[in-house]
């Protein structure tokens, strides 16, 4: 990604498809040009907790919602030290943010922070092309030096894929932290960072849970050195089929029988450590308004996604998995894609979306409850 910084919102932008489809509009946040896997997400409101969620790394993220940027920016709703989308795409942008907790404005922070975005293009019409045809690589190219739009066109086809790609690391703590239990410690927990958001270890804390924070490279001597009652296993992006490492880490955790929770890629490498598969979704769940049922509870959830890939495990049978049996325990109601998995004999369960609710609904705060009692459970 190249960035400048000067004129945006009046300089020419175009977002280029890598199937040749190229929408037209101005620059938002930097100018410059910047390539990753074109995406949309559903949430009417929350910007600056998708902007910051380092699931998003190398993906350019197109807002349905066509007024984004009411609120502006402010300090406390950062879910991470930065920015991770590649580049961010809008409709209508706020000409002034209106909010008592806004430090800035959306487009003023996208400036500093050297992200590339582009405003004024029909994203009905793009998410359309999005859902019907899957998503796909692109490119926000802004500034007067535009090369013609077959150059284009070939730039973004010359741009890695997200299937196959390998980003965790990328994305994770390189040293490990400690956020303290709120109130009287109760549990410990080893909580492997492939992309955690900072609302995560939050929850837990607010249970009187002591978090230790672990980089993505943890080994099970890491992880057991802080004498957890139990392990956590956060979101993060990329493809799950890279993830040898983290795979290899939980199924020693699981080998220990020690109570175990995975959300969204957690939920991914808990499938793959059980035997099933992953695979790439069309164009993948993005939002906080997806329906969900907890099949253990038989209720519906509102919950917060973010997820391209997801685990391949059969819905309507248990399993036998060399750690015994296993079931899927949350299902999309949307398109029946496998949401949680659990284990029926030793205390571990995971989840495909975002329980901590960072920018809400919080229909799935329970999961963490969830989390507390198998580890009661555990120590009885």
């Amino acid at each position: 990604m190249t960035t400048s910084t000067r004129g945006a919102g009046k300089v020419p932008a175009v977002l280029v498809l890598e199937d040749g489809r190229i929408f037209r509009g101005r620059a938002y946040g930097a100018v410059g040009e910047t390539f990753g896997e074109a995406v949309f997400s559903t949430g009417m409101t929350g910007y600056q907790e998708t902007l910051t969620d380092p699931s998003y790394d190398r993906q350019i993220v197109v807002a349905t919602a066509p007024q984004i940027g009411n609120t502006g920016w402010n300090d406390e709703d950062d879910e991470s030290s930065r920015i991770w989308v590649s580049g961010y795409v809008v409709r209508d942008p706020a000409r002034v943010p209106s909010n008592w907790r806004a430090k800035r404005s959306l487009d003023a922070e996208l400036v500093a922070q050297g992200v590339v975005g582009i405003s004024g293009i029909d994203t009905r019409a793009l998410t359309r092309h999005l859902r019907e045809r899957g998503s796909m690589r692109a490119g926000v190219f802004s500034g007067e030096a535009i090369a013609t739009d077959a150059e284009l066109v070939a730039r973004v086809q010359a741009q890695p894929h997200m299937k196959g790609a390998s980003l965790y690391e990328e994305v994770a703590t390189k040293e490990a932290y400690v956020v303290p239990a709120v109130g009287q410690k109760r549990f410990t927990v080893a909580a492997i960072d492939l992309g955690i958001k900072g609302m995560t270890p939050q929850r837990m804390a607010e249970r009187g849970i002591e978090v230790h924070v672990l980089p993505a490279t943890a080994t099970e001597d890491d992880v057991y050195a802080v004498g957890p009652d139990g392990v956590f296993f956060s979101n993060g992006p990329g493809d799950p089929a890279t993830a040898d490492g983290p795979v290899a880490l939980m199924t020693a955790v699981l080998a220990r029988k020690t109570p175990l929770f995975g959300i969204c890629f957690g939920n991914q490498i808990l499938g793959r450590a059980l035997g099933f598969g992953t695979y790439k979704l069309k164009y993948g769940h993005r939002g906080i308004n997806q329906p969900v049922q907890d099949r253990t509870t038989g209720k519906v959830e509102v919950t917060a996604h973010n997820h391209g890939f997801a685990v391949d495990a059969p819905l309507d049978k248990v399993s036998d998995t060399k750690f015994g049996r296993a079931e899927v325990s949350h299902v999309c109601l949307n398109d029946d894609v496998v949401e949680g998995l659990q284990l029926l004999d030793q205390p571990a369960f995971s989840v495909q979306y975002h329980p901590e609710a960072a920018a809400g609904p919080h229909d799935a705060a329970y999961l963490f409850d969830r989390f507390v009692s198998l580890m009661e459970g555990q120590r009885a």
